[in-house]
């Protein structure tokens, strides 16, 4: 019998412990798992996108489809659906629309990456970017670090203004909006959430000690760092092979970023207090199908306590 979860019925479930325990599963089983290279399509309406992100790790087994529908007015833009069949027989085992819990697994995957890898007495965090994800952004950072202020880029000033204010209404946190130059140059942890197609500002700006996270490549020709920064910070990222293909790695010739998995696992990671390290993420299956698996165990047991 498939399961089938609805939007409203995850949205509902999902919380940053769910999430940030489904990335953590996920990036460790990532070294053993499987996962397949991106497939992004379109429709015949303009503008429209889609991508399909496939893999399997134990028992999961499953595809992503992320889409974009830019002209939805009644409908969000953006949607999320996960499929996952039946490792034994490929039959289809639940279906779980997931477009509010993927801002969850995203944001989680950044505070795996702070966590992990930013200073332990970070406290400026600078966010480029004034869109819904990079909301979350702020507020998954602020989880596993002692954030004390947040310092907010945006290309128009009443963009920024607005969102400023709303940090501080959903965290508490004092936020300001300063130009892009003060914005990097103060940042302890330093997360960019756009859509960018060139770099955002420039890397004699960063001061040592930071940590960046790249949240918005996940296709070709997205950039948001400058490739100058590559030969002095420690490089890290979801998975390198598709790091280098759509993710902010694309840009860099002759680079190989270590896996945030090994930082997890203990194999890599921060070796001085001054290191620059820089992740990025574009998103993987693993991160999808562990989340999938999450909410419908939630869901189970929110079932069985009724």
């Amino acid at each position: 019998m498939t399961t089938l979860l609805t939007e409203a019925e995850t949205a509902a479930l999902v919380d940053d412990d769910l999430a940030l325990g489904a990335a953590r599963e996920a990036f460790l089983a990532a070294a053993g798992g499987f996962t397949f290279p991106v497939v992004i399509g379109r429709s015949s309406t303009p503008d429209t996108r889609f991508t399909l992100k496939s893999g399997s790790a134990g028992e999961l087994v499953g595809v992503k489809i992320g889409s974009f529908w830019p002209g939805n007015v009644e409908l969000p833009r953006h949607s999320s659906t996960i499929v996952l069949l039946d490792p034994a027989t490929g039959r289809l085992s639940a279906v779980v629309e997931a477009a509010a819990a993927n801002a969850y697994r995203t944001a989680a995957a950044n505070a795996l990456a702070v966590q992990a890898l930013a200073r332990k007495d970070s406290r400026t965090l600078t966010v480029i970017g004034t869109g819904h994800q990079a909301l979350h952004e702020v507020r998954a950072v602020s989880r596993v670090r002692p954030i004390e202020r947040v310092l907010v880029v945006g290309r128009r000033a009443d963009a920024a203004t607005a969102f400023a204010a709303r940090v501080t209404d959903v965290t508490g946190l004092p936020a300001e909006t300063v130009d892009v130059r003060t914005g990097v140059a103060e940042a302890d942890v330093l997360v960019t959430a756009t859509t960018a197609r060139e770099p955002l500002f420039d890397a004699a700006w960063v001061a040592p000690g930071t940590h960046i996270s790249a949240m918005g490549a996940d296709g070709p020709g997205k950039q948001e760092l400058p490739v100058e920064i590559y030969a002095s910070a420690l490089l890290f990222c979801d998975l390198p092979d598709q790091s280098t293909a759509i993710g902010e790695f694309q840009h860099a010739r002759g680079v190989t970023p270590i896996a945030l998995g090994a930082v997890l696992a203990g194999e890599a990671g921060r070796t001085s207090p001054g290191d620059v390290t820089v992740f990025d993420s574009s998103g993987f299956a693993l991160q999808d199908l562990t989340l999938a698996a999450a909410l419908l165990r939630r869901a189970a047991s929110a079932g069985d306590s009724e």
